[in-house]
């Protein structure tokens, strides 16, 4: 815990944004946002449907004929590092509403806050380096490429990370030219709509950024399938991933798709066990275990599993769990929903017989019994085709298998439909490499999970995903190309 402190809270929004306007009143009435930390009301915000999502859809074409596509690049990349200074200017107000809506804790917010600045100044750098290419098609034809905007993107965006989420997406889609109609979760929808409120303060022209707040089944629903979008950014289950990519299939629209995980962190002997057992509970735990690329699978050979056990439980039961505005180790879980599926997990896995080492319960908070609080968990001896081997629980669960080897390990890691993400600790260079050859993952981490950061490009294979966000890599994503051949 690092701030006992509780921040002043900032007035919270009560609208959603269309075409520049502050719309307090959605079609299907008003939904409403609960504090995880508390179980008790926060905002109420406007429910949208299909007519909604057609005027902010609408509200964004129109921004892209009109002012929009007329910025110069480096006019559109000065405005995008204004909107990473004032996201930064305003980065205590953001990280105690990021806190409030998600239960995370504060300074987990702030460093959301700092990453969803940090996109928006990348970007900006990035405005006038998709350069063409001159193709020889010999004399008397001059052939080339250009990179040009998709047009209008839909953004669907999960809860667990909103602020950084929505960022990681928007500002490379407003770098290559293109306009955005967000819709953000309804458990967390509020500081989507202050990203929006921002945006218009500094300059961004009316209609460029809209937000559509709504239920997924709705507002997102409509979102998808509306022929006006051109290009779907979707990051949450596998399921309604798949439902996205249907509906976007129906227009032909481009999608992105940022999905489950089930990742494993392999520990092998002689490995430094010490930053092992940090780097493995921190990266299973952060957020609460609600990370699509959390490490939630340790992989650990066998003559360490016992020295490894004793100390990563040890560190586990040592995490403070607690409301997310006095900075704990571990926040609130998103929902009571969310909290009954992974203790239906757990509690099965116990009655399977699996032994349940630490955590395994709900945590009552003093001061916030009516929270929605779970003990980090470790459940040893899960065999590969358990269903905590094979399904995201999206919780602080940490499921562990042993192995004999690194060829063992590496099956493992790849038994499953997921793969975003995978980590290894060891000293061993030869098995390191081929671990992040072999293994089918998205992004590989060798003594250092989760270190990649923003600029290396991120994505799925597998039922993992389609396409990449962050670093160079998403200027292709959210651009096309067109080639101009002129006879002369």
């Amino acid at each position: 815990m690092t701030d006992q402190s509780t921040p002043e809270r900032p007035e919270l929004p009560d609208h959603t944004v269309i075409g520049g306007q502050k719309v307090r009143e959605g079609e299907l009435g008003n939904l409403e946002s609960l504090d995880p930390g508390t179980g008790r009301m926060l905002a109420s915000l406007p429910s949208c449907g299909a007519g909604d999502i057609e005027r902010a859809v609408a509200a964004a074409s129109a921004a892209l004929k009109r002012e929009w596509s007329s910025l110069l690049p480096r006019q559109r990349g000065r405005l995008l590092s204004t909107i990473g200074a004032a996201i930064m200017a305003e980065q205590e107000s953001l990280a105690v509403v990021e806190s409030l809506d998600t239960g995370k804790p504060l300074s987990d917010a702030r460093r959301s806050v700092t990453r969803a600045a940090d996109y928006f100044t990348y970007y900006a750098g990035t405005v006038d380096k998709p350069f063409g290419d001159a193709i020889p098609l010999g004399v008397g034809t001059v052939s080339f490429v250009e990179r040009v905007p998709l047009g209008v993107t839909g953004h669907i965006v999960p809860w667990n990370v909103p602020i950084s989420t929505v960022a990681r997406s928007l500002a490379p889609a407003l770098a290559c030219g293109n306009t955005a109609v967000i819709k953000p979760a309804e458990d967390a929808s509020l500081s989507a709509v202050l990203l929006a409120d921002l945006l218009h303060r500094v300059g961004v022209p009316p209609g460029v950024v809209n937000v559509v707040t709504g239920f997924g089944p709705i507002a997102g629903q409509a979102l998808a399938e509306h022929e006006g979008v051109h290009h779907l950014t979707f990051t949450g289950s596998v399921g309604t991933g798949k439902r996205v990519m249907a509906a976007a299939a129906r227009h032909v629209a481009s999608v992105t798709l940022e999905l489950g995980g089930k990742s494993p962190q392999l520990v092998l002997a002689g490995a430094d066990l010490d930053f092992a057992a940090r780097d493995v509970t921190r990266n299973a735990f952060a957020n609460a275990g609600q990370i699509c690329s959390a490490g939630s699978r340790l992989l650990v050979e066998n003559s360490i599993h016992d020295e490894f056990l004793e100390r990563i439980a040890e560190r586990t039961e040592a995490n403070t769990v607690g409301y997310g505005l006095s900075d704990p180790d571990v926040g609130a879980i998103i929902s009571w929903q969310q909290r009954e599926r992974i203790a239906g997990f757990v509690n099965r896995a116990r009655d399977r017989g699996l032994a349940v080492v630490c955590g395994g319960r709900n945590v009552a908070v003093p001061g916030f019994e009516t929270g929605f609080y779970y003990a980090p968990t470790i459940v040893d001896g899960v065999d590969i085709d358990d269903e905590l081997s094979q399904e995201e629980v999206f919780g602080p669960v940490l499921a562990i298998t042993t192995i004999e080897s690194l060829d063992e390990g590496i099956a493992i890691a790849n038994g499953t439909r997921y793969g975003l993400a995978a980590g290894i600790h060891t000293k061993d260079l030869s098995s390191a490499l081929r671990f992040a050859r072999e293994v089918d993952a998205g992004q590989i981490y060798v003594n250092g999970y989760h270190s990649a950061g923003d600029t290396v490009p991120f994505g799925g294979m597998k039922q993992s995903g389609i396409g990449r966000e962050k670093g160079v890599a998403a200027l292709d994503t959210y651009s096309e190309t067109k080639a101009i051949t002129i006879t002369i």
